[in-house]
């Protein structure tokens, strides 16, 4: 499981993604998401240091993707923000997980982490605003709205 910062950070960026990339104040986006806004600021400013998000101050400022949707992973993100699902570490507890120091569950854990760094390599930002999209839209609705005709 990823962590919580990794979470709130994907949601985030989602958020921001879904409504085209303009710059979106931290609280606005605390708000939609649901997350704690000074946990969700501390975590904004860990990701503009690693280059991933832009903040801007002033008026019209805000937050907003350095790059494409497309291009930010959720690999990224957990080593932005040190998750401890891409460390290599030992699911007994040992030091550094290595071929040379093979714990019981050495095998078992390598092959399992290589795919879920596979699958977090594959998923990205503009994958988590697509969900957020749909997710929201069914939640508000069952039935679209109707566009008024002129």
């Amino acid at each position: 499981m990823l962590s919580q910062s990794v979470g709130y950070a994907a949601t985030a960026l989602g958020c921001i993604a879904a409504i085209g990339g303009k710059p979106v104040l931290v609280k606005q986006i605390a708000e939609a998401c649901e997350i704690p806004t000074a946990y969700l600021a501390k975590i904004v400013n860990a990701l503009a240091h690693k280059k991933i998000v832009q903040t801007q101050r002033g008026v019209g400022g805000g937050v907003s993707l350095a790059r494409g949707p497309a291009e930010i992973t959720l690999y990224e993100l957990c080593v932005a923000l040190d998750d401890p699902v891409v460390q290599p570490r030992c699911m007994l507890g040992n030091a550094e997980c290595t071929n040379d120091r093979a714990c019981p569950a050495h095998e078992f854990c390598t092959e399992h982490r290589e795919k879920l760094a596979d699958f977090l390599k594959r998923t990205t930002i503009a994958d988590i605003a697509a969900f957020e999209n749909r997710r929201r839209w069914n939640m508000s609705s069952p039935i679209p709205p109707r566009v008024p005709e002129n």
